[in-house]
């Protein structure tokens, strides 16, 4: 019955490009057809059980089929397999090739309700599932200078992952309007990263805050080696501790953390920000976000990637942070930016296999390249995008027009 079911759900999933499955009892079944900019892949089921467990929840049932080895793909890679199918249904369509089934679809709110206190006990175990793992893998996987996690910034003049991601520090940097002896926090600072370009760039003092333990470590190290000890400080603090301290920052720059807050934590983490800005100060929001209504976090995601994560959509993020008499000053969406750095990774990843399973083992790297893969389609073809949100507590903190935006840009970047 399965084996049926699974045969129409690939019918109606696959139309343009080809799938070949052989299924377990070694019958093979052809799906789709050739086309232009469509991957050609073969996956062959290992056991009768496999199509049970994507029926139940495609995302998380082949991940984890796809992770033991029970998911063979015999021609071409998990990145095709997950572009093949993304490709088929867009989310601009109204598609959305992993549904889970009803049943499902419960247990995973069943699941996201249980995570929704996000402590700051809590969110500490949470960062370090993902973020404690190991510097080493990310050494791997980033950019060799800057070390971001987070999406990267690609102008049509840029060709590197290293390029692009000085071009987003760039990008972020100049939408901060910073002036000379300004203080900076930095609220998930990674590797200190965004630290080391502004106080490279500006005469500012920046404090960066984490909840990885392995992050503070090496960005310590980072700032030390960059010649900028003076200008920044790395520390490790729940952003809401360190709001109950009474500082006060002339700006506040915060990118790829505000996914890790969960969404009962957001009015609190906007309150926050708001209590730790000067009253002229600016701030500047990178998140991933997703375009539409609000939703739930997959389960696949949340049990092995982001424990406790939520991807926000633009309306309750706003939501949560006009309450406290933040401007939303200025709003850009990046559509494609996210699918390029992230197929960037997964190139790393692919090209250092074995040092990654050396390190860990088979089953971590197919779980950590299903996640690339899901997630760089998922931003070409699926729900999800990045916002930068620019907030200020005046609306006479910054100029009227964003013509200095773009022109900051060009001095950072030597253009």
């Amino acid at each position: 019955m399965s084996k049926t079911l699974l045969d129409k759900f690939f019918s109606n999933a696959v139309r343009k490009g080809r799938l070949g499955v052989v299924f377990a009892d070694g019958k093979a079944r052809t799906y789709g057809e050739a086309a232009e900019g469509f991957p050609e892949v073969v996956i062959r089921l290992a056991d009768g059980k496999v199509p049970r467990d994507i029926l139940l929840d495609p995302r998380l049932g082949a991940a984890e089929a796809f992770m033991d080895g029970r998911l063979i793909i015999e021609e071409g890679d998990i990145m095709a397999l997950a572009t093949l199918l993304r490709a088929n249904d867009p989310w601009e369509r109204g598609g959305d090739i992993a549904a889970p089934s009803l049943l499902r679809r419960i247990a995973n709110q069943a699941g996201f309700a249980a995570e929704k206190l996000n402590n700051a006990v809590r969110a500490k175990a949470n960062v370090a599932h993902h973020y404690d793992i190991g510097n080493n893998l990310y050494a791997l996987m980033l950019d060799e200078e800057h070390w971001q996690y987070s999406c990267a910034y690609w102008p049509e003049s840029v060709e590197t992952l290293g390029e692009a991601q000085t071009a987003k520090l760039a990008h972020i940097a100049a939408k901060l309007a910073i002036k000379p002896a300004q203080t900076v926090l930095d609220i998930g600072c990674g590797w200190g990263g965004m630290a080391i370009f502004l106080a490279k760039h500006y005469d500012v003092q920046v404090t960066g805050i984490t909840l990885s333990e392995q992050q503070v470590a090496l960005a310590r190290e980072r700032v030390e080696k960059a010649g900028v000890a003076e200008r920044v400080s790395i520390e490790l603090v729940d952003y809401r501790d360190f709001a109950s301290a009474g500082r006060k920052f002339d700006r506040i720059v915060s990118v790829g953390m505000f996914e890790h807050v969960g969404q009962p934590q957001f009015e609190t983490f906007f309150k926050a920000c708001a209590n730790l800005l000067t009253d002229d100060g600016v701030m500047l929001l990178h998140t991933i976000g997703r375009f539409g209504s609000p939703g739930s976090t997959d389960a696949f995601t949340r049990k092995y990637i982001f424990p406790g994560g939520y991807i926000p959509a633009l309306s309750e993020t706003v939501e949560a942070s006009e309450k406290f008499r933040l401007i939303a000053t200025d709003i850009e969406t990046l559509r494609l930016h996210y699918g390029k750095t992230l197929r960037c990774w997964y190139a790393n990843c692919m090209k250092h296999k074995d040092a990654i399973v050396d390190m860990y083992d088979e089953r971590f790297f197919r779980m950590w390249t299903f996640y690339l893969a899901g997630a760089a389609t998922v931003f070409e073809y699926g729900s999800m995008c990045n916002y930068q949100i620019q907030y200020a507590r005046s609306r006479h903190a910054l100029p009227i027009t964003r013509d200095y935006i773009e022109a900051e840009e060009k001095r950072l970047l030597g253009g």
